[in-house]
């Protein structure tokens, strides 16, 4: 039986809202019809930025890495290295394979990467450099030919830091451009921007409503929401680590629900305490303080099965397990984007360095899809070869009684073709 400790106080988040489906609507038409014109008054209108050319040259590149402190450089790499790393092994775990399924007839697999990627790296607020690394680095492992970035230059103010991250990931092209008119130059193409196959990465409500319209015209990594944290913890936990992890995913946003499940009433009240004292104390308290009020909840649980039954409803993007033994949810859970096991482990690794995407399913998408990856960015395709008369005759007697079953009589006869020996027609030729 649960007991609710918090509740949420706001409404749920809105899948998409009025102003940005409409906004964006008109962004995408205008670039649609007026292409670079359309994305330079858009851009100088909303982000004061409009210069003759969105995109660095390797020289501006250069001088942008030059202005990036010398630990941030090295980090980046470091990081990077990581996400890589991992995104190897799980390439590596991806195999083409050739079977003859029976007699005389082959069946194949191959992963194809997508041809080209454009990348979306967020600034405002929050200047997204780990998502270069997430969307760029996988990308390229996958052995996708061309990623282009976007990133906002908001008052035209360079972004050195994310500049530096979008290159040393690899990306081969580098805009300085945001918003709406940046998702729909990349996936419509303009004069001076080719058009990509695939929509990666993060963004604001904009972004995210572009890349929801523009979803069809081109792939897309998932459907984007607030980030969202749920911890699972039993009376083994420390109220103030818990606070702290909470808070941490609290800042994303005013509408990032946190929310903690716990076999322990002491422990959520003691939470409770920590959340409102570390609050007081937190720099972007004016973000993590509404998400916390409005969208934070404490639920008490009877015990661990039903504390792992609440979470799986919630299928939150990232779930983490402070309990004595936290390897136990490996088994026990089933919904969720990223899973993070026990004390020394916070969600803030998996966001920033530990290697694996922070690019994950929200609203509780966890119930059918996991997040961004290697395999995001190939096309898993199949080929088929019949190598004997006898096998290719069989097939065909099989396809026209079944073709026939289902009133597909032209699907009939191409089977009834392969029936007959080799140079017979059949009976209705």
């Amino acid at each position: 039986m649960r007991r609710i400790v918090k509740a949420a106080q706001g409404t749920a988040p809105a899948e998409s809202r009025s102003e940005p489906r409409t906004v964006v609507a008109e962004i995408i038409a205008d670039v649609r019809k007026r292409g670079d014109a359309a994305v330079r008054d858009h851009s100088a209108r909303l982000d004061r930025w409009a210069p003759a050319d969105f995109r660095l040259s390797e020289r501006q590149i250069e001088e942008s890495l030059s202005r990036v402190d010398r630990q941030t450089l090295a980090d980046i790499r470091e990081v990077q290295e990581n996400v890589r790393g991992f995104a190897v092994r799980q390439r590596a775990s991806l195999h083409d394979f050739e079977e003859e399924m029976q007699p005389g007839v082959l069946l194949g697999q191959r992963s194809i990467p997508v041809g080209s990627v454009g990348a979306y790296v967020p600034g405002g607020r929050y200047p997204l450099l780990a998502s270069a690394h997430m969307t760029i680095v996988p990308a390229k492992v996958a052995g996708v030919r061309r990623v282009a970035a976007c990133t906002p230059a908001g008052g035209g103010e360079l972004p050195d830091a994310t500049i530096a991250a979008i290159h040393l990931a690899g990306a081969d092209e580098i805009y300085l451009l945001g918003g709406a008119q940046a998702v729909a130059a990349l996936a419509l193409g303009t004069e001076s921007i080719e058009r990509v196959d695939m929509l990666v990465g993060p963004g604001n409500a904009y972004v995210a409503e572009a890349k929801r319209q523009l979803f069809g015209e081109v792939g897309i990594d998932l459907f984007a929401g607030p980030t969202e944290v749920l911890i699972v913890a039993d009376e083994s936990a420390d109220p103030f680590v818990v606070a702290v992890d909470l808070l941490s995913q609290a800042e994303h946003g005013p509408d990032s629900p946190a929310i903690l499940v716990t076999t322990s009433g002491g422990l959520a009240e003691a939470t409770l305490r920590e959340v409102d004292e570390q609050l007081a104390k937190l720099p972007t308290r004016d973000v993590a303080g509404p998400a916390w009020r409005d969208h934070g909840q404490v639920i008490v649980v009877d015990g661990l099965d039903e504390a792992f039954a609440v979470s799986d409803e919630f299928a939150s993007e990232h779930v983490q397990v402070l309990t004595q033994n936290p390897r136990l949810a490996l088994d026990r859970l089933r919904n969720y984007g990223a899973l993070f096991l026990g004390e020394r482990t916070c969600v803030s690794f998996g966001d920033k360095v530990i290697g694996t995407n922070h690019v994950l399913p929200t609203r509780q998408a966890a119930r059918y899809t996991g997040g961004l990856w290697v395999g995001m960015y190939l096309k898993t395709v199949t080929y088929q070869e019949v190598t004997t008369d006898a096998a290719s005759a069989y097939l065909g007697e099989l396809c026209g009684r079944a073709a026939r079953a289902e009133r597909f009589e032209g699907h009939a006869r191409s089977g009834d073709l392969r029936a007959q020996p080799p140079g017979q027609r059949p009976a209705w030729a």
